[in-house]
């Protein structure tokens, strides 16, 4: 469907592309990989003609449709969320919007005069509608929107009221709702919670047009994809099977790759050791030169590339009391709604609790609570003794200076430390030589995601406290995450969508519902094979 042929790209002095070429099949679902730079969003926009190679070419065939979602949305305002996501269905979506107007105009008591030719042009718009299929696109565009955990006051409201990530599920669901022929989806699984990012993966699943994908969520990667492009070093190479596959291949073409290596380095050494023995001699001089010769014809193997791979190591927190956190009775308020009545929860030193609950169950306010962000309307909140507490809110990255650097915001916060350990610190959290001089301004969500961290764990409290630590993070920091944090010695309460991170860290799960919290020993592993389901509420 599409051939990219021979492409080469250069962004300033950045080489992206060397002649590289790729093909996407119908019914393929490509998951695109490779590190941040690397081109990712560059391919996208050459396949949609938004940036022309600078040789080579991008074939689509001809008369298919190709859908974009990206995380650059643009504006969005004056319609429901409904009305803009029908919107990428063409022009049903006008004939909706004066159907809309028609009916406010039949109720206004003002246009009572015109009632007459108001009902006339509703009927002849409302036929218009109906031939279009707008009926049933507009069921489908509210399915859509419901599978994305829109409620249905949100799907009637104005579109600008909502939060940047609530539009962006609004642009993804247009993309959704067209069905193209071909879909591009950069980065679908940011800013979706758990239960929206599994609706998401049966509806890709069950698509039957061409995906190609980028996302920083492994196991969303893993059941999707049947094939991985990765863009490596200016070339594609394409791997089939799915993003487990894929890093499997990978690090054995890199072992069989460094095997070759050295049985050429052996070998090269033995022949050089040869000719610098012998050069001086008359009587092997042949010898010497046949070798030379045979020497310069050598193809040379290059080792292999060397991913740039962080860790971190957390200094020894000191030890809290044993009872960390403690709501009693519980009451909790948002205007007309009523959140948390009579809660009561006790979290001990040394447990992973991950908080689960249906969008909107109460989940970030819990959080709130616990470390004071916010206030109970009745009850109490009382942290154990000695408990020293980090708090990691998406909010927190909104309140870094823009004008310091990420180095001056880590003196900042510790103006005790060596600069050397700071430059590590920075370095662990992927914020290399001049990296460090960027002014916290121009940083991008995951960058400010990893300094927010890394200004959180230099001087590591004994209770975590995380709201979506994840999100924003490429794959790598994520590793490097959670191999940090799986060897932390404190406790743990967080809210996270992905299921990787939620695995690997929980030892007990806290399910948010109507009735109160439902608490599973076992971390989320566990969670699923009890339950059944993978996150709250699903439905089935």
């Amino acid at each position: 469907m599409i051939r990219l042929d021979n492409i080469s790209k250069q962004n300033g002095q950045q080489i992206l592309f060397i002649e590289a070429s790729a093909a996407l099949q119908k019914g393929e679902k490509i998951g695109l990989v490779g590190p941040n730079g690397a081109g990712k969003t560059t391919l996208f926009r050459m396949i949609t003609g938004q940036e022309p190679p600078d040789e080579g070419q991008v074939v689509a065939d001809r008369g298919i449709s190709i859908g974009f979602f990206n995380q650059d949305v643009g504006e969005m305002s004056g319609r429901s969320a409904v009305s803009e996501v029908m919107d990428g269905a063409g022009a049903v979506s006008a004939v909706a919007a004066e159907l809309q107007a028609l009916e406010a105009a039949m109720a206004d008591p003002d246009q009572a005069d015109d009632l007459d030719s108001i009902i006339e042009r509703f009927g002849e718009v409302q036929g218009r509608f109906e031939a279009l299929g707008g009926y049933a696109l507009e069921g489908r565009a509210r399915e859509v929107l419901d599978g994305l955990s829109f409620s249905q006051e949100m799907m009637e409201g104005d579109v600008g009221a909502l939060s940047g990530g609530w539009k962006m599920r609004v642009a993804l669901a247009r993309i959704l709702l067209m069905r193209p022929d071909v879909m591009l989806l950069d980065e679908p699984s940011n800013h979706l919670d758990l239960e929206s990012l599994i609706w998401l993966e049966n509806f890709l699943k069950a698509y039957d047009g061409a995906l190609l994908m980028t996302s920083h969520d492994r196991e969303f990667m893993n059941r999707i994809v049947n094939k991985v492009i990765e863009i490596d070093g200016g070339a594609l190479t394409g791997y089939s099977g799915n993003y487990a596959f894929y890093e499997q291949q990978r690090a054995l073409a890199e072992k069989q790759q460094q095997a070759q290596f050295e049985r050429q380095q052996a070998m090269l050494a033995k022949e050089i050791s040869f000719i610098e023995r012998f050069k001086a001699r008359a009587s092997h001089a042949a010898q010497v030169q046949s070798r030379v010769k045979k020497l310069e014809k050598i193809d040379r193997v290059e080792p292999p590339k060397r991913r740039q791979t962080v860790s971190f190591e957390f200094q020894p927190a000191p030890r809290s009391g044993d009872d960390v956190v403690n709501l009693r009775n519980v009451h909790k308020r948002y205007g007309q709604r009523t959140i948390y009545e009579g809660l009561d929860l006790l979290v001990r030193r040394k447990e992973r609790c991950c908080v689960m609950g249906v969008n909107g169950a109460g989940k970030s306010t819990l959080l709130k609570l616990v470390t004071g962000a916010t206030q109970p309307d009745a009850g109490t909140v009382t942290l154990g003794g000695s408990v020293k507490l980090g708090y990691f809110a998406q909010h927190a990255m909104e309140l870094l200076d823009g004008e310091r650097t990420v180095f001056q915001s880590l003196e900042d916060a510790f103006p005790r430390a060596t600069q050397g350990s700071l430059r590590a610190l920075a370095g662990c959290f992927g914020f290399s030589g001049d990296e460090v001089e960027k002014r916290c301004r121009v940083l991008s969500g995951g960058e400010k995601a990893r300094l927010v961290m890394a200004m959180m764990l230099y001087d590591p409290p004994n209770f975590l406290v995380l709201d979506e630590p994840t999100n924003h993070l490429d794959m790598a920091t994520k590793e490097m995450l959670v191999a940090a944090l799986s060897r932390y010695e404190g406790t743990m309460l967080f809210v996270s969508h992905d299921r990787h991170f939620l695995a690997a860290l929980s030892n007990r799960v806290l399910e948010l519902t109507p009735e109160g919290i439902h608490q599973y020993d076992g971390g989320y592993t566990e969670y699923v094979a009890r339950t059944g389901q993978e996150a709250p509420g699903l439905r089935s």
